[in-house]
């Protein structure tokens, strides 16, 4: 397909899929994607036995790591000390995870302590400059095509390693004025990204943004961009297209496939929810996420709830009391059930079935030639 996503990334349709799947990622790359890692949650041990997987099973086909590395987070710029961190939290958040539980006859004592909580820590070493490095370093030990970054403009010195290794640097984003920041600090593919989108997100919607953004970034340079945000169909992507995007940037649609390692119980929600399921709340990292409505989110939204701490100490908080539900949930508890989430999109409500990574791939090419197809019958006599 003819697009500067194509051209530069070496595919052969400009879909890319973000996963924490390594199956997706490869099942992706095989069909005429580009999968791409999301690496956050791993040590760089995990990351290098993860890629080289990768690397022996894609048949030399493109992929990408994603990382996150925000602009703005508590401690940024200190040195990295998880303990400093931990005993930074408030009893009183503590005590309402535990009580949160409790409501849903979910036992969890321990949670009223700090000891899990150093485990749930990695996420904010990875997310500080030197644990993104030191992912960043193993990453361009493989034959990636793509690094990309969330919650802003990716630091000089990643940008700087993109371009010493010849590998593209996107960046996520959520308004006009990022995507000049963006653009003037060097990203190679701007990802736009509208409030539709699961995890981390704006305000604005995908039919604004991707259109606004292209328009704002004439000036500066031709830029490609992927739009993001409740993009689950070959239709959807057509017509980001036609607003100005060279290809789209996936993520949800990956969670209910066959490959998808989504938590069984949150798999089988996702398939019956509706386009409504879902809410953007900072309770689980400190900074606006979209995430699939239960009993959890519900209670972090309630009059009462205590304030989200801010990024990286939300993680730390959330974590070890989902870890305890996703256990209890595989069981058939209940309560664990109802309480169960994860980040999804508003395009939630089209995901009705799990297929394979591979077939989505192939029923974005037939939507995508439907849609140019009929919008081509709108030009003619």
């Amino acid at each position: 397909m003819k697009s500067p996503i194509c051209e530069m990334l070496g595919a052969e349709f400009p879909l890319v899929a973000f996963s924490h799947c390594k199956d997706v990622v490869v099942a992706v790359s095989k069909a005429g994607g580009v999968g791409v890692l999301g690496a956050v949650g791993m040590s760089p041990e995990i990351l290098e036995q993860e890629l080289k997987w990768i690397d022996e099973r894609i048949d030399g086909m493109p992929y990408g790591v994603d990382v996150l590395i925000p602009n703005k987070m508590l401690g940024k710029g200190e040195e990295f000390n998880a303990k400093k961190l931990v005993d930074m939290i408030p009893q009183e958040y503590r005590d309402f995870r535990t009580d949160v539980l409790k409501n849903h006859d979910i036992d969890a004592p321990e949670l009223r302590t700090n000891q899990d909580d150093l485990s749930s820590s990695g996420f904010a070493e990875n997310t500080a400059d030197e644990g993104a490095k030191a992912l960043l370093d193993v990453a361009f030990s493989h034959p990636i095509k793509l690094i990309a970054n969330a919650l802003g403009v990716p630091p000089e010195w990643m940008i700087k390693m993109g371009k010493d290794n010849d590998v593209k640097v996107a960046a996520l984003l959520g308004t006009k004025e990022h995507a000049i920041a963006q653009v003037k600090a060097g990203v190679d593919i701007l990802v736009v990204s509208g409030t539709e989108a699961g995890g981390h997100c704006g305000s604005v919607s995908t039919m604004v943004l991707v259109p606004e953004v292209h328009r704002a970034i004439q000036p500066y340079g031709d830029v490609p961009i992927l739009a993001a945000g409740g993009i689950v169909t070959g239709e959807q992507m057509a017509a980001s297209m036609v607003m100005g995007a060279s290809g789209v940037w996936t993520a949800s649609v990956w969670l209910t496939t066959a490959e998808a390692e989504t938590h069984p119980i949150v798999k089988e929600k996702m398939l019956k929810a509706s386009s409504s399921d879902t809410v953007r709340s900072r309770s689980r990292t400190g900074k606006h996420s979209r995430q699939l409505k239960s009993s959890w989110t519900d209670a972090w939204e309630a009059e009462g709830a205590p304030e989200p701490l801010p990024m990286p100490l939300q993680p730390i908080v959330a974590e070890p009391a989902l870890r305890k539900v996703n256990q209890l949930a595989e069981g058939g508890h209940d309560g664990a059930v109802d309480l169960a989430t994860y980040w999804v999109g508003q395009g939630v409500g089209m995901m009705t079935e799990s297929l394979s990574a591979g077939t989505v791939v192939q029923e974005f090419k037939q939507e995508f030639i439907k849609a140019y197809e009929r919008f081509e019958g709108f030009l003619q006599e």
